[in-house]
């Protein structure tokens, strides 16, 4: 039995293959139990990856992730299967991160920068609300090299590889009344990410941000343990917000940024020209990613706004809110050690 080999590769001792280990190890076998153990290439077997995402397949996070399969498999040309895993089937982003990082059950994923802070102290700088000046700073940032230093940090900490920049989405607040000024702020009880600087760049806003997990946003809104959250226009629909938070309020406080992720444990265990064919891969699916959401997130805002599922508010004081969150960056960047990556970022044209 091939499994029993390559754990006997590992050194563990196994007496015969009549041994009762044997006999439960192909029961498990026979169940898949065991199949996310098995090293993603065997000189024997048609390389697998296993991929993730959150949404279905109409999300263009997963839409991403499969032109990037689609480009692996043009610039290897040789047999290569991939199993994209949808819906939240096996998690959410911040336990895909954790399993590329331990090396098991998910090879490749996008993720949001907050959820690698457990990782990496400067990552979530690239989810910071107002970091970029605009779209066209923004993708700027994306093509260039301002952030080679968070992904080296975030490979040597986290053993995770960030192979492109997708994202592009223009992230408001979804709200259960309108917020349209500081004062309709004041006070409002929003989801926001885990990372630190979502949480102080919305209290120096004068909102009462909380850190609750992103399939549990509606059920809050909805019970009104929260007033609402924030988010691009692809997860309002994707996840029916609407229908708790039907208020948008026009913060444009953040362009996303989800980099392309591979567990580094699996990338060193494939051969160089697979390797070759993902590092390309993943940048360009990154740009492709950047281009497919940037154009589509203002068009699925206003056929949610057309079909009547939503309103939009236009937030009168966004200058006073970018001068509110000017301190807190440029004190979150000193604190985690990105001052020069930040100074890179606004140094862009």
């Amino acid at each position: 039995m091939f499994v029993v080999g390559w754990i006997r590769s590992l050194g563990v001792k196994i007496p015969s293959m009549k041994h009762p280990f044997c006999k439960l190890l192909g029961a498990l076998v026979a169940c898949g139990v065991v199949a996310c153990l098995v090293p993603a290439c065997s000189s024997n077997q048609t390389i697998a990856l296993r991929g993730a995402a959150q949404f279905d397949a109409s999300h263009v996070h997963t839409r991403t992730l499969r032109k990037f399969e689609e480009l692996v498999k043009q610039y290897y040309g040789k047999p290569i299967t991939f199993e994209l895993y949808l819906n939240s089937e096996l998690g959410l982003e911040k336990d895909f991160f954790a399993y590329m990082s331990q090396g098991i059950s998910v090879d490749y994923a996008l993720v949001s920068p907050s959820h690698m802070s457990t990782f990496s102290k400067s990552a979530p700088l690239m989810d910071m609300p107002f970091l970029f000046r605009d779209a066209a700073h923004w993708n700027t940032v994306l093509e260039g090299d301002a952030l080679t230093p968070v992904a080296a940090e975030v490979a040597a900490k986290a053993d995770v590889m960030l192979l492109g920049y997708a994202g592009g989405g223009t992230r408001n607040l979804i709200v259960n009344k309108p917020v349209t000024n500081l004062a309709e702020l004041r006070g409002l009880a929003i989801r926001v990410m885990g990372s630190p600087i979502q949480t102080r760049i919305f209290q120096a806003l004068h909102a009462a941000p909380t850190v609750i997990a992103y399939n549990e946003i509606y059920n809050a809104v909805q019970t009104g343990v929260i007033a609402g959250a924030e988010n691009e226009a692809a997860g309002i629909a994707q996840m029916k917000f609407y229908e708790v938070g039907p208020e948008i309020s026009l913060t444009q406080h953040a362009i996303t940024v989800r980099p392309v992720c591979m567990s580094g444990k699996t990338f060193r265990r494939l051969p160089e020209d697979l390797q070759a064919a993902i590092l390309r891969a993943g940048r360009e699916a990154g740009a492709w990613g950047r281009q497919a959401e940037l154009s589509e997130d203002a068009a699925i805002l206003a056929k949610l706004k057309a079909d009547g599922k939503l309103r939009t508010h236009v937030f009168t004081q966004r200058d006073e809110l970018m001068r509110l969150a000017e301190p807190v960056k440029a004190a979150y960047a000193q604190e985690i050690g990105a001052v020069e990556v930040f100074a890179r970022i606004n140094a862009v044209k």
